[in-house]
């Protein structure tokens, strides 16, 4: 609600708080003031901006306070606005006047995308930044990747070896110029430069962005560095060149993504429609997942979806001025961060290295979305969004300061101040050292940037993550979360549930460590922030070779046969490409009970019908390839579904499948089309839900219903189950401005810590 006095004050004291500082509020404060001929002045303060308004055109400050709100600069983002009368001084003008230092909690801007202005200055010839790869602007440009501390000012940033020109600086201590306080701000003259080396001799080559452009299509493989990191280039329609950038990674069919000079250029690979193109074209730039109109070899092999994106600094705007669509990947090895420097051992990726002078203080990938039923579906959450704050329910919120640390895979770090969440960009699985420095690397800068001293630790409650292991050591009190109850709760903070509303949280994925020690991820639960009941979940069945079975679809496959037929399952076709001892030495294994845990994973199912039908590989190159690969073939229109079976006899539910494995088998042997079976599995999956949901509502008067976990960025089955749900009058939630995956436990588990700090004390 927008704040207002009575009217009769004759000045006014307005504190805005969000991200207000770095990204032009205080010249636009200064203009608007002018404009509607207030008097007084406006500074960054600790807390976010402040500002003492006196006159004006009009009597009282409701036209202020509607501009302010309307016309605010693109790149802000207004969290609060707080207003009370003030003494009258009688200034004769309004100015913007010098920042009183102090402890707070200010929030900076994520990266954003180079803006249309600086755009068309670096195509203009008689601008002095004509084609120049580092201009920006308040509106645009570098931010949470060059900063090392605040307050956001130059010095405190990767910036503070350019001293800026008289041009510059001109410009910069200009209120009413679009680059006023502009800390990035840069031209040919005092910004950095590029330049080219030869991979291996770092030999420099002469020719610039042109000469990067040029050695692309003779189809040789560069290392350009970007905003958050390098990136792997090459010409996307030359095979050969794709071939050696999957060989240097070790990426066999893993999905590479594509950089696209324009929306012309990614229709013509695409298919796009509204909210794709919104979302392509906007300031963050994230990749976006589009449905293929025409396939281009070597690029997403066996999956229906292409990532795209558009340029959004501008060294990539003027090396895609003659190459329609190149490659751009994350460089890095395998499973490893993405490289920051040249001197993490780009050298034996590509051929040629396009770097620059500029240092990267953060390293952030590309962040990764769907559209789905016309909304966000985060794959992964990073560059353009980090770190954009997360205000938190008003019931939850305490004094203590909260750090959460995840849990094990596509871990991010969450920390909690003053009644607001920021959660880190993606770091990766911690099960690789380099990706475990990247943590420690990014937990230093986070603590640092917002001055967080946290007063309890969060993890998940599996007690040999590295995450579990290094809160232990920290020496501050640390509460374990369950992982898929930390998994719901992120949503319902996400979408400002209040304490004390229960919801039925259904947490689909591969893996989580259950409370009985079990490997849980089909999972049900009655939950509120402060406490949870496993209301039902997928019947356990044994995941032969542990581990192992989750790279290997065809042990799950075995293992549903099993379960569905008994030791004598039939054999099929589909394990022919098998050695025959191997599937025996499974089959020996599940009946002896040896190396074959129980599991009610749904990302396990998947895996296992994936390989029934003929789509997965033996082995897995990444995760959930199995499951992409089954969602890609499940195109048909059809309303049928398997049967699923609820054994309701306990407390908690129990999902069986033996039945629907059994009408798979019948399906395939028929001649039933894969794309039919496919369909049909998701339906019943979908269903289920629905039957779940209904029982929820009739037991416990529960109609709000989580949809989270990594299975549910399956798109085509949280499309059709959100539709069936709310048919149904349920309310449904689900992660919008971050990740349904792991990514998210962080967030979940600030939610539960919270709950606990804020409830009275008996």
């Amino acid at each position: 609600m927008r704040p207002t006095l009575t009217g009769e004050e004759k000045a006014a004291r307005i504190t805005v708080f969000g991200v207000v500082q770095g990204v032009g509020f205080r010249p636009f404060i200064f203009r608007l003031a002018r404009s509607l001929r207030y008097k007084g002045w406006v500074k960054n303060a600790g807390f976010g901006v402040e500002i003492h308004l006196e006159g004006g055109r009009k009597p009282g400050f409701d036209n202020f306070l509607k501009a302010l709100q309307k016309e605010k600069p693109p790149l802000s983002r207004i969290e609060t606005v707080k207003v009370k009368a003030a003494a009258f001084r009688k200034f004769k003008d309004f100015r913007i006047v010098k920042s009183r230092a102090g402890a707070g909690f200010v929030f900076i801007s994520p990266d954003i995308a180079a803006c249309t202005d600086c755009l068309e200055e670096i195509r203009a010839p008689r601008e002095r930044r004509f084609r120049y790869p580092f201009t920006n602007c308040t509106n645009c440009g570098p931010r949470y990747t060059i900063v090392r501390s605040l307050p956001y000012d130059r010095s405190e940033t990767t910036m503070a070896g350019f001293p800026m020109c008289p041009d510059c600086a001109s410009e910069y201590d200009s209120p009413l110029d679009r680059r006023y306080h502009a800390q990035p701000i840069a031209c040919p003259v005092c910004g950095p430069q590029v330049r080219i080396l030869k991979a291996g001799t770092r030999k420099i080559i002469e020719g610039g962005i042109g000469k990067a452009a040029e050695l692309i299509r003779r189809g040789k493989v560069l290392a350009v560095k970007g905003i958050g990191g390098f990136h792997l280039v090459c010409d996307a329609l030359n095979p050969r060149a794709v071939e050696r950038i999957r060989r240097v990674k070790q990426r066999r069919t893993k999905p590479l993504a594509l950089m696209a000079r324009d929306l012309g250029i990614a229709g013509r690979y695409a298919w796009i429609g509204r909210a794709e193109r919104e979302w392509l074209a906007s300031p963050s730039r994230p990749i976006v997942l589009l449905k293929k109109k025409k396939d281009i070899p070597g690029i997403a092999p066996h999956l229906g979806e292409t990532g795209i994106m558009l340029p959004y600094a501008p060294l990539h705007s003027l090396l895609l001025e003659n190459l329609p669509l190149i490659v751009a990947t994350s460089s890095n090895i395998k499973d490893a961060p993405i490289m920051k420097s040249e001197e993490e051992g780009l050298d034996n990726l590509c051929d040629y290295i396009l770097t620059h002078n500029r240092p990267i203080a953060t390293r952030a990938d590309d962040s990764v979305v769907k559209i789905a039923a016309g909304s966000p579906l985060f794959v992964r959450r990073a560059r353009g969004y980090v770190p954009y704050p997360q205000p938190v329910p008003e019931g939850l919120r305490s004094s203590a300061q909260v750090l959460a640390l995840g849990g094990e895979l596509k871990d991010t770090l969450s920390v909690y101040k003053n009644g607001y969440v920021v959660t880190s960009q993606f770091l990766g699985d911690l099960d690789e050292y380099r990706n475990l420095g990247y943590f420690e690397e990014t937990l230093s800068h986070l603590c640092r940037l917002f001055d967080i001293r946290p007063d309890v630790v969060v993890t998940d409650l599996h007690p040999d993550f590295r995450t579990t292991r290094f809160a232990a050591g920290m020496g501050i009190p640390h509460l374990r979360v369950q992982h898929h109850y930390a998994h719901v709760l992120a949503p319902m903070l996400e979408h400002g549930v209040e304490p004390g509303k229960k919801v039925l949280g259904i947490a689909w994925d591969g893996y989580g460590y259950g409370e009985d020690g079990k490997a849980w991820g089909g999972e049900f639960f009655y939950a509120d922030y402060l406490s949870h009941v496993r209301a039902g979940h997928f019947k356990e069945v044994a995941l032969p070779g542990g581990d192992l079975a989750a790279r290997q679809p065809w042990r799950m496959a075995l293992s549903y046969l099993r379960e569905s037929y008994g030791s004598n399952f039939p054999s099929l076709p589909v394990f022919g490409v098998l050695e025959k001892n191997k599937t025996g030495a499974v089959r020996e294994m599940m009946d002896k009970a040896v190396h074959s845990p129980l599991t009610s994973s749904c990302g396990r199912l998947f895996d296992a019908v994936s390989f029934l039908c003929g789509i997965a590989p033996v082995e897995m190159e990444f995760e959930a390839e199995a499951a992409m690969r089954l969602e890609a073939v499940a195109t048909a229109t059809t309303l049928k579904s398997y049967d699923v079976s609820l054994n309701e006899t306990g407390p908690t539910v129990r999902i069986s499948f033996e039945e629907a494995v059994r009408q798979i088998i019948k399906d395939l042997k028929s001649g039933t089309p894969v794309p039919i079976i496919a369909t049909k599995f998701h339906n019943s999956l979908a269903r289920l839900i629905v039957r779940m949901a209904d029982k929820a509502r009739k037991d416990m008067e529960i109609s709000t219903v989580v949809l989270v976990g990594g299975v549910f960025l399956n798109k085509k089955l949280l499309v059709l189950t959100t539709r069936l749900l709310k048919k149904h009058g349920f309310e449904v939630l689900r992660p919008v401005s971050y990740s349904p995956s792991d990514e998210s436990l962080s967030l979940g588990q600030v939610a539960h810590a919270l709950a606990g700090l804020s409830r009275p004390k008996a």
